[in-house]
């Protein structure tokens, strides 16, 4: 056996790369994450990891590192959850027990770089049986804010399911279907918690934050009020729950490597009613922490399953 396979069992789903050129490399050095294959014991530092869970911002990522470690019972008052990438300031990363917490920047190119380095640091680490969730922030098409949307699949600002990239002057056209397993037992999670309205939908991923999204609030806009309104109804119409600027990339490649995904992202406003957060400090911080609160606890119900198992 390959003495990179031994922590692998037959029955195990490892994280795959699909990159011949990897094997020839030294060192597989992480420069976004300040880490390396010949710096770092990557198996060491991560190879018991079943949970990563990515967000935009570096504060929200510490922040779910924190509650989660509070909901497994292993917090440390004295603990200060040290950054793992404090060596850069491009992304952050805390580590209790088997949950990884990551945080990815805003838009599609700045998550697919970190879902570059993730993947493969996972690879390295030899970790098997991954579930990887984003949570974040969205607006949403037809709800009430503070609804939480669990991504059934994410779709392109003309609502097709694909993510397209240009690779040495071509097209090429990605798959962005999430596991959908893994969505109904987020919403089943969702429903034993009661605390708050769960969906599942299509989320629509965009290229920006203003016109991509139909805004009428940004620097530049050529459209009319109508035609916004026509557009989202059309989105709502095939099936769009929510609008944010990372799944689709986020979906494609965690299909490409295997990984169990899931998108579980809170709607701040109904796009439908406006464009800009009138919501309070307070109402806006409730709803953030949302996305955590049920991806705590469906983790903490995994785990509670597997020790029974054992």
């Amino acid at each position: 056996m390959d003495p990179k396979d031994e922590k692998r069992t037959s029955g195990s789903s490892p994280v795959s790369v699909n990159n011949p050129h990897l094997d020839a490399l030294k060192d597989d050095i992480l420069y976004h994450f300040s880490l390396g294959t010949r710096t770092h014991n990557l198996p060491a530092m991560f190879g018991d990891v079943k949970f990563v869970c990515v967000g935009g911002s570096p504060w929200r990522m510490k922040s779910f590192i924190e509650y989660i470690a509070a909901e497994l019972s292993m917090e440390d008052p004295k603990a200060e959850y040290p950054n793992i990438c404090a060596g850069t300031d491009r992304y952050a990363m805390y580590k209790i027990g088997p949950v990884l917490s990551v945080s990815h920047g805003m838009g599609i190119p700045s998550i697919a770089i970190m879902l570059h380095e993730l993947i493969k640091l996972l690879h390295h680490a030899r970790c098997t049986d991954v579930t990887i969730i984003r949570i974040g922030t969205s607006g949403g098409i037809g709800l009430e804010p503070g609804t939480v949307v669990v991504t059934k699949q994410s779709v392109d600002a003309t609502f097709l399911p694909k993510f397209e990239q240009v690779i040495l002057g071509k097209p090429v056209v990605r798959n962005t279907d999430l596991d959908q397993s893994l969505a109904e037992e987020l919403l089943q999670c969702s429903k034993e918690l009661n605390l708050f309205k769960t969906v599942i939908g299509n989320t629509m991923c965009t290229l920006d934050f203003y016109e991509g999204q139909a805004r009428l609030d940004g620097a530049f806009c050529s459209y009319t009020e109508k035609d916004k309104q026509d557009y989202l109804n059309k989105a709502n119409e095939a099936g769009v729950c929510n609008i944010e600027m990372e799944s689709s990339v986020f979906a494609a490649m965690c299909k490409l490597s295997g990984l169990r995904a899931a998108v579980v992202c809170v709607t701040l406003l109904d796009r439908l009613k406006g464009d800009q957060l009138s919501s309070s400090h307070e109402v806006l911080h409730n709803y953030q922490q949302r996305p955590q609160i049920l991806v705590g606890s469906y983790i903490k119900k995994q785990l509670k399953a597997k020790a029974a198992r054992n």
